[in-house]
């Protein structure tokens, strides 16, 4: 806060006010639904809207991440609390803000030890896959609610309102930017207007529920809304700390990736730096923060950071306002959300999650790398089929998979001479020229103990393909580090080699292996010199070859 804070300029401040006064009124609605989501009283949505981003304002890195609930986690907090204890019941509610305390605690010990590069281990088609399957999950558990009655049954004024608001939001979303803009509204303004259609939905359908006495016909409300701030919240279940150890652990993982997404993707159009073990501190404390208000696991919001982004935000000053606001909307009367329809805060849900059910990801992925395709396929299969926190699983093993397949797999080039130049290339691609005695193989990797023994078999094969070679040269170019394994396996080559009548060099090594490898016995024992270029080790080689002069 102290870096932002210092070079504050009166000329932020409104953009700051407007963006707070706007995510304020998208808080409202999505609170209430995300706890509902989660299995809580929708007031507790708005508590957890309070406390965490103010301090999250303190040590996140981000200028407009706007954090508070959101539907995914809220998934997640449902999956994990509900065998534990009743629905509605206040263990429940004491298990779902001590969750946020499980998840609050990794995160900050995980910034502390400087693990931001943990976001690396999800690759962005296993996350996409992930939002995906949760997205389909969260909007088929809200349909019960819309239709007031189990699907494929209804109650007829609950899917009347239902509907009627689901369809209103969907236009709202599709067109209500371009009508703005059409009658002479500016495009940032009309995008962050047609953002607040929900808050517009739900007062409208909240107006009806008495014009229309809808309660008396069975429409469900959220019931009464206790006024005031939230209380001091310390209460935890001794029971089910262990229980909660693996799921915080795996809710605290989505909170970060999620939240570095959405932050990363608003700090690009502003040329701004992220600092990622800043953002777990920040997150981190927020998710304490949430507990000690009574809430759940909170993240960064995409598309409230948008909308925070869009209205004008230039620091976390908008979030502190937005804070501010929802907790005088909470010390003023609160009447009026008992009125709420459930119904409407079901199509709010449907509506938020289908927007994040993005195709371009594996469009994208199944013509560039059927690979990262099937990926995706299989995280989103997870989530349908095993649930949220199986297909977190799934998905973190399908990156570490694909990563260490890929790495056991490198790319090994035979390398010829591109005629009248000192360039040498693929000789699959290029037409470059190659001598009979003399084998040049490019590794295009790292060698360690996971690729050492595919790098081994393709050298065999190579030899007993050209064999007439007397020299293999091993270009190492694109080799940067060689572990102590591959340093054994380059020592077994040699040897191997060596009694074939073969002689091994090495070519272009980068200066820190090369000081490592002067630590071991290879140099000493290595059949043949190190070249500094592998044109120098072909003018060499071809210069000693039987009857050259």
């Amino acid at each position: 806060m102290l870096h932002w804070l210092r070079r504050y300029r009166r000329a932020m401040l409104p953009g700051d006010v407007a963006a707070g006064v706007v995510v304020a009124m998208m808080m409202i609605p999505q609170g209430m639904a995300y706890a509902l989501v989660a299995g809580l009283p929708p007031v507790v949505g708005i508590y957890a809207s309070i406390l965490p981003p103010v301090v999250y304002a303190l040590f996140g890195s981000s200028m407009t991440q706007s954090v508070g609930p959101m539907a995914i986690v809220s998934l997640m907090t449902a999956a994990v609390i509900a065998p534990l204890a009743p629905a509605g019941s206040g263990l429940y509610s004491v298990l779902a803000a001590q969750l946020a305390l499980v998840a609050g605690l990794v995160l900050l010990l995980c910034g502390l030890l400087r693990m931001g590069f943990l976001a690396n281990f999800f690759s962005r088609p296993v996350m996409s896959g992930f939002t995906v399957g949760a997205a389909i999950v969260i909007a088929a558990g809200q349909v019960r609610t819309l239709l007031g009655a189990p699907f494929p049954h209804f109650h007829l004024p609950s899917a009347l309102l239902g509907g009627a608001s689901l369809l209103a939001l969907v236009l709202a979303k599709r067109h209500l930017a371009g009508l703005l803009r059409r009658c002479g509204m500016r495009p940032s303004a009309a995008d962050v207007a047609a953002r607040l259609a929900p808050m517009l939905v739900v007062l409208a359908a909240t107006a009806l529920v008495p014009l229309l006495g809808l309660e008396a016909m069975g429409v469900r409300t959220t019931g009464d809304v206790p006024s005031g701030l939230p209380h001091l919240n310390l209460a935890t279940s001794s029971a089910h700390w262990r229980a909660l150890l693996q799921p915080g652990l795996l809710i605290g993982f989505v909170v970060f990736l999620m939240s570095m997404s959405s932050a990363q993707a608003l700090a690009l159009k502003r040329n701004e730096k992220l600092v990622s073990n800043h953002e777990l501190i920040g997150l981190g404390a927020a998710n304490v923060a949430s507990m000690v208000s009574g809430g759940f696991p909170v993240t960064g919001s995409m598309s409230r950071s948008a909308v925070n982004f869009a209205a004008g935000a230039r620091t976390p000053l908008a979030s502190v306002i937005a804070a501010a606001l929802l907790a005088l909307s909470l010390t003023a009367p609160t009447g009026w959300l008992a009125l709420l329809p459930l119904p409407t805060l079901a199509a709010t849900i449907i509506v938020a999650v289908l927007g994040m059910l993005e195709l371009d990801t594996l469009r994208t992925a199944w013509r560039y790398d059927r690979g990262d395709a099937a990926a995706w396929l299989a995280t989103g299969a997870g989530v349908l089929a095993l649930g949220v926190e199986a297909g977190v699983v799934v998905g973190v093993a399908l990156s570490m998979g694909t990563l260490i397949w890929r790495a056991s797999r490198p790319h090994i080039a035979v390398l010829g001479r591109i005629p009248g130049s000192e360039h040498f290339r693929n000789i699959e691609r290029y037409p470059a020229e190659t001598q009979p005695d003399m084998l040049m193989l490019r590794i295009d990797a790292n060698l360690f103990f996971g690729n050492v023994e595919a790098v081994g078999e393709r050298i065999e094969d190579e030899v007993r393909t050209h064999p007439g070679a007397r020299h293999l040269v091993l270009v190492m170019t694109a080799v940067s580090s060689i572990d102590t394994s591959a340093l054994f396996a380059l020592e077994e080559w040699n040897l191997s080699l060596g009694r074939r009548g073969v002689t091994l060099h090495l070519a272009e090594v980068k200066g820190p292996v090369l000081d490592r490898l002067k630590q071991s016995d290879l140099l000493r024992q290595l059949g043949g010199p190190i070249f500094l270029s592998a044109a120098m080790a072909c003018d060499a080689l071809h210069a000693a070859a039987p009857g050259r002069p």
